[in-house]
């Protein structure tokens, strides 16, 4: 086998050329489309980095809220609480301070009745006592009859009363 050098010579100059013109032309425009599809999957991780660190954020902020949401709806419960319980028991003191002035009231026209009911029985008790008189003074009557006539005149009054 013999080398032919011409051969080989127009053959690594071939090479040369043909590595000339796909470094210039076809390398250089593939390298730099695969640098920007690299550069272009580093922004995507890191904008997907960036979101899962904001959703994880936004995620804590919505827990701090419905936490913050809680707590409000525990104190407005807790304040529905004290005020029905403050309501119910000035309801309770209004009903005693109203039975009270009832009670008071019914004394008064317990004790204005029973004075009318006295007033009358003493002017009844007077218009008897007149009676009586006259009538003792009409008949002249022993101590036995004087007896009954005030046996009479307290079962009369008795049964007026």
């Amino acid at each position: 086998m013999t080398i032919v050098w011409e051969s080989s010579l127009i053959a690594i100059v071939s090479f040369a050329i043909l590595y000339f013109l796909l470094h210039k032309y076809a390398f250089g425009p593939l390298f730099s489309i695969m640098e920007k599809r690299r550069e272009h999957v580093l922004g995507e991780m890191q904008e997907a980095e960036k979101n899962r660190a904001e959703s994880a954020k936004l995620m804590e902020e919505q827990k701090a809220a419905i936490q913050e949401a809680r707590k409000e709806a525990y104190g407005i419960i807790e304040q529905s609480r004290a005020t029905s319980t403050k309501q119910a028991d000035e309801i309770i003191r209004t009903a005693k301070e109203e039975a009270a002035k009832l009670k008071d009231d019914a004394v008064k026209d317990i004790d204005s009745e029973k004075n009318k009911a006295i007033a009358a029985l003493r002017g009844e008790v007077g218009g008897l006592s007149v009676k009586i008189a006259s009538k003792i003074l009409e008949k002249q009557v022993d101590e036995k009859a004087q007896e009954q006539l005030v046996d009479q005149y307290l079962n009369k009054v008795g049964g007026n009363v």
